[in-house]
């Protein structure tokens, strides 16, 4: 747990974060070469400062392809089956390196060798049902007369039965920083006119169009499809046609920048199992009323963040520079421990997006308008290319665990009946499943089955797990339903708790944290009210503290498992942590 989170909500001090991830080593058998030799070209001659990539690893969705140049049809075959494999574990999405060296030496090809490479490239996608796209070509610089060029290449699978990428971005900011207006522009094409007419489609209230502030969470959709361009432009206006044509859906979460919604936020951001975060800052303002808070919960929460600097047609360029240093230096603090990286060329946004996923150290930073459009090309090429933090094999694991479906929206739709909306966190979800919903105020679960399920306003037949939809419920009496509820599989069993401990860290307090002390607790989709039993080994706490504490629920038992994240806030007071040890067994209702 990073305790020095806590400089961004107020001073305090702690420990630094961890390293990025290391590379595993790539297994001699994953390569046709049967000498075991390195391969280069005749004529390839290494200078001193040959550029390297890391090794190539055997797991992931990146290979290294030195050439692809009229392979038999044997090692076509393999190569078709080891594209499938680099698919599989990019849940769609591959990366290929062509020029490179097994070792990550970028070698290089001539333009002839190159071409009939590509060639090959498409050949093996057209196999495996994929489409492949030219990301970027560069020379690379050695003692030859003949330019050699390495080329990166993205595969991506053509979906089938609405199983394409789905990839989850909570926006963050302060309020009037232009979250909602840059949303708007993204997924519907339109450039803004300076007066906020993009994000009037994005509100839900009649009071959020009023005031131009966002108040509740509300979601938009970006498709992009098999060639890595972006759908919702073309003829497909609608959420089902976006689906229908897309290959990958970056769902956005719009949330609420003004302090005094600030618990709605926490609740999008622990509730909705964001994969990342987009912070939007004001170039006129900088980091401005609640921006520092914003990223403290995002790294609270260890959500990977990027930043975007919008509204610089505002700006002269100085001011937009001086913003930039002022996020590079919050960034490098040790509480944050990132390393900044501004994104001003496609090839940046492609590196971006790549180190991004890899590193959770990284924050990309790109500085764009709603209005003039200027950069926002950069910010979708990011968001084509950006691949998902887990791999398909913790997407089986999860998979293969009973039911367990997160409350999170309770509606009433005239002749569907009650509809529930939320997250499907393990297992699989099919209509006509009988679930058990609760825990009621006694603790209890009711029996239910599942009638229609819709994803991003389409039909689904099947909910796999890490994916988002709304499940309709029939006659089921909505009274009984409330947020924070679960619906799991009969065979859980599940655990009802009124009582549980967690090893917290305290980000900031005015004063001190004591035995007797009311917070409101944030865990998954749970939010309620809970008091302080007691504080293990201590009196009290003060800022950047660490101690076992036991919490009470106020006013009904909830569903919890030991590891979950935990958030608590109390006015200014707020902290992190985990759930160490649940309390079960029946017990009564405080009074």
């Amino acid at each position: 747990m990073d305790s020095r989170v806590s400089e961004l909500f107020g001073p305090g001090s702690g420990q630094s974060s961890g390293p990025g991830h290391g590379v595993p080593p790539k297994k001699a058998c994953a390569k046709t070469n049967k000498k075991g030799k390195v391969r280069s070209p005749r004529n390839f001659k290494p200078s001193n400062n040959t550029p390297y990539l890391p090794p190539e690893a055997e797991e992931g969705n990146i290979e290294y392809k030195l050439k692809l140049v009229n392979p038999t049809q044997y090692r076509f075959e393999h190569l078709a089956t080891q594209m499938k494999w680099r698919l599989q574990e990019g849940r769609g999405e591959a990366v290929y390196q062509i020029g490179v060296e097994d070792n990550g030496m970028l070698v290089g090809l001539p333009e002839e060798d190159m071409r009939a490479s590509l060639k090959t490239l498409h050949r093996l996608a057209e196999k495996v049902g994929a489409d492949i796209a030219v990301l970027r070509q560069r020379e690379v610089e050695y003692d030859s007369e003949v330019p050699h060029k390495i080329a990166e290449v993205l595969i991506r699978k053509v979906p089938d039965d609405q199983q394409f990428l789905d990839l989850r971005v909570a926006v963050l900011g302060n309020v009037d920083s232009g979250k909602s207006t840059l949303l708007g522009v993204l997924t519907q094409g339109e450039l803004d006119n300076g007066r906020g007419r993009a994000r009037l489609n994005l509100f839900r209230h009649l009071h959020e169009i009023q005031t131009g502030r966002t108040s509740s969470i509300s979601f938009e959709i970006l498709g992009f499809n098999s060639k890595g361009e972006v759908v919702n432009y073309s003829e497909s206006r609608t959420a089902e046609q976006i689906c229908e044509n897309a290959s990958k859906m970056i769902t956005f979460i719009d949330l609420a920048g003004h302090h005094k919604y600030l618990k709605t936020t926490i609740f999008g951001l622990t509730s909705y199992c964001p994969d990342f975060a987009m912070l939007v800052v004001s170039a006129n303002t900088g980091m401005a009323g609640t921006t520092r808070e914003h990223l403290g919960l995002a790294m609270a929460l260890k959500v990977p963040t990027f930043i975007v600097v919008s509204k610089v047609d505002l700006c002269t360029r100085p001011t937009v520079e001086r913003t930039v240093r002022q996020l590079e230096r919050v960034l490098k603090q040790p509480g944050c421990n990132k390393v900044p990286m501004i994104v001003s060329n496609t090839d940046d946004a492609v590196m971006a997006a790549q180190q991004f996923a890899q590193s959770p150290n990284i924050t990309p930073i790109f500085t764009l308008s709603s209005v003039s459009g200027e950069s926002l090309d950069l910010l979708k090429v990011f968001f084509n290319i950006i691949p998902p933090l887990s791999n398909s094999k913790e997407q089986e694991e999860l998979m293969q665990q009973l039911t367990e479906f997160q409350v999170d929206e309770i509606y009433t739709v005239p002749e569907v009946g009650t509809v529930v909306g939320g997250t499907l966190y393990s297992g699989i979800c099919r209509e006509g499943d009988d679930l058990v919903v609760g825990p009621t105020d006694s603790g209890l679960f009711h029996k239910l089955t599942v009638g229609s399920i819709q994803r991003n306003r389409s039909a689904c037949r099947v909910l796999r797990a890490g994916q988002a939809a709304t499940l309709a419920l029939g006659n089921f009496d909505r009274s009984l339903l409330r947020k924070g509820m679960v619906m799991v599989s009969p065979e859980m069993d599940p655990t009802v708790c009124w009582t549980f401990e967690a090893e917290i860290v305290l980000l900031f307090i005015a004063k001190t944290f004591h035995k007797g002390f009311q917070v409101t607790v944030h865990v998954g989709n749970v939010r309620q009210t809970s008091i302080v039993e007691a504080v293990y080994g201590k009196d009290e706490l003060r800022t950047g503290e660490k101690a076992v504490v036991r919490f009470k629920f106020i006013k009904h038992p909830e569903y919890l498992k030991v590891g979950a994240k935990l958030l608590f806030r109390q006015g200014v007071t707020k902290g992190i942590g985990h759930v160490t040890k649940l309390q079960l067994g029946p017990e009564e209702s405080p009074e």
